[in-house]
């Protein structure tokens, strides 16, 4: 089972889901796989929010890990398993698992947040308590409704089930605030494409990023010059428009319109709530992906 400790350093990727008439496109997704990976991406993040993992029914998530770690071979899985209670959250952890995840990432109860910072710890230490594979908290405070505070990190962190975490809450300095907290062998991962660089450079392990689906060779030359000059030229010039196409259009939406335009997977079809993007948009985005692959 691939592991990762604090030597780790590298990106994974939050990969979309095909679709097909509202089914999984398992043939789609795991040539997608191949294609992440080909690009010198490091790891999958399957059923993440770009995953479109709150619009999928359970069947449909198990088919998607077991896809995606099926095509993945050697490199790491950790797969979405968030939930609103501690009994839904573990039993996601346990279909993660049945599926050939590697590790699970979960988030804070949503809807019901809780009323003291306590509760939150309260309920990420029953998932801990209860967990059979490996942790990562995803602190994603737009969707849950509030932030996993450091001071929680921090104490959580010291659990041995609680091996790191993705933070895409685009807050450089509550991501600091978590590095000082933390122990060396916590892996921490930034979610914001436009702050990998800054982050990396200020001791991130690396990142999680939606747009490693769509243009992973840059990824992975940003990775190997984030200390130079051309990983600042990559980070402003490539990532960041794009990243700022998908804040305008959605993640899901956005992504796989790009994934089209690249001939990678066959359909921008994404799941209610979620719409496809019109003409217009789709050809904004189509020129931003190939000035990204032009810099």
């Amino acid at each position: 089972m691939p592991t990762l400790d604090s030597s780790f350093t590298g990106v994974l990727c939050p990969i979309v889901t095909p679709l097909d008439g509202g089914e999984v496109d398992e043939e789609s997704l795991a040539s997608l796989t191949e294609f992440i990976l080909d690009g010198g991406v490091d790891g999958l993040f399957p059923c993440g929010t770009t995953g479109e993992f709150a619009s999928l029914a359970p069947e449909q998530r198990s088919r998607v890990i077991g896809t995606v770690a099926e095509a993945a071979g050697d490199a790491p899985v950790i797969a979405g398993a968030a939930g609103t209670s501690v009994p839904e959250t573990l039993q996601r952890i346990e279909e993660a698992e049945a599926a050939g995840a590697d590790a699970a990432a979960i988030v804070g109860p949503y809807f019901h947040t809780a009323n003291d910072p306590a509760g939150t710890e309260r309920f990420f230490e029953a998932v801990a308590d209860g967990s059979s594979l490996p942790l990562y908290l995803y602190n994603i405070p737009m969707y849950v409704g509030n932030e996993i505070p450091a001071e929680t990190v921090g104490a959580l962190a010291e659990h041995d089930s609680v091996r790191g975490m993705k933070d895409t809450s685009g807050d450089l300095s509550y991501f600091l605030s978590v590095d000082r907290r933390t122990p060396e062998e916590f892996v921490l991962f930034q979610g914001f494409d436009t702050l990998l660089v800054p982050a990396l450079r200020m001791g991130s392990n690396g990142g999680v990023h939606a747009l490693a689906n769509v243009i992973p060779e840059v990824f992975a030359e940003l990775l190997d010059s984030a200390a130079a000059e051309r990983g600042a030229e990559l980070q402003s010039e490539a990532v960041a428009p794009l990243f700022e196409l998908c804040v305008e259009y959605g993640f899901a939406p956005a992504t796989k319109a790009a994934l089209v335009h690249r001939d990678v997977i066959p359909s921008e079809d994404v799941k209610p709530p979620l719409v496809s993007l019109d003409e217009d948009a789709r050809e904004e985005i189509g020129e931003a992906v190939d000035r990204a692959l032009e810099i």
